[in-house]
């Protein structure tokens, strides 16, 4: 089974080539910072961007910070350089996020070259992946791509490149019903694997009633984070996706019900407040009660 040992309310991606906003990204109060090699980074800078952000994992600051990397995507010719750098740090980000994965052979990649590069060095770090769904093959996949590998923890869906993939609008401004569909579609494989299910960002900088509407949706949906792409994202974030007390209370009177109701000998119905109970609702009282303990 996958784990999380921490949340992941909040994401904020950073700019790689960005060695300013690296220094400060730890600063930031997010759950996980997501160092970008790949869209923030311009075709001619990517060696040079790859050299600071190894260069800035190895300062003291982001010791114990949750940090994951964005390589750019399988079959650029950078992909390959952005991994064995990566899996050589001797204390280096806790994942990977392997953009445009559009099958298992993706991940079947990269996994084996993070294992060649690990056992090169005699590390047995448990270098994690996150696949991010921004294709329509990727949607078309995403069952075979949960599956795939064993470090994968974490599905992220990405609207920009999405968008562009499928011809539809992208922006700030696009309608949340028409990404239900593929909202769905991620959030189902990755319950059906055992995966963090994180929300791509709001395609705008401001905290405003369009950011809001998008993060409440994802968090009703069952997401268990969203992406920001500026600092000003991450306070909301954190405080809409941490389990308020109602639903604290509310889990542990559901675990506290069916954890009696077992003593009894587990005879007849179990309900509370007239709502049935079962193995289902339990493992939503755990999720609830885990993100709460994560996040205290």
């Amino acid at each position: 089974m996958h784990t999380t040992p921490a949340p992941r309310r909040s994401c904020l991606s950073v700019p790689g080539s960005s060695a300013s906003m690296l220094a400060k990204a730890p600063t930031r109060g997010a759950d996980e910072i997501v160092i970008d090699l790949e869209d923030a980074v311009a075709v001619s800078a990517k060696d040079d961007a790859r050299a600071t952000v190894i260069a800035a994992l190895r300062e003291p600051q982001w010791q114990g910070v949750r940090c994951s990397v964005r390589v750019n995507a399988p079959r650029t010719p950078w992909c390959h350089a952005d991994i064995i750098a990566l899996a050589s740090l001797a204390q280096g980000p806790q994942s990977i996020v392997v953009p445009k994965v559009e099958g298992a052979g993706d991940l079947a990649f990269v996994e084996r070259l993070v294992d060649g590069v690990q056992a090169s060095a005699g590390d047995v770090r448990p270098l994690r992946v996150q696949a991010l769904i921004e294709t329509a093959g990727g949607v078309s996949h995403v069952h075979e791509i949960a599956a795939a590998s064993p470090r994968l923890d974490a599905l992220i869906l990405g609207y920009a490149d999405l968008a562009a993939s499928l011809g539809r609008t992208a922006g700030a401004g696009a309608q949340l019903d028409s990404w239900r569909a593929i909202q769905d579609a991620i959030l189902l494989a990755a319950r059906t694997y055992d995966l963090a299910a994180i929300d791509g960002p709001y395609l705008g900088v401001a905290v405003d009633a369009g950011f809001t509407a998008a993060a409440e949706r994802a968090r009703e949906m069952g997401f268990d984070g969203k992406w920001a792409i500026h600092p000003a994202q991450v306070a909301a974030l954190n405080a809409l996706f941490e389990p308020t007390g109602e639903e604290i209370e509310h889990a542990q009177a559901v675990i506290g019900a069916l954890a009696e109701a077992e003593r009894a000998g587990g005879h007849g119905a179990v309900a509370l407040d007239g709502q049935m109970l079962d193995e289902a609702v339990r493992v939503a009282a755990l999720r609830v009660l885990a993100r709460a303990h994560a996040a205290a």
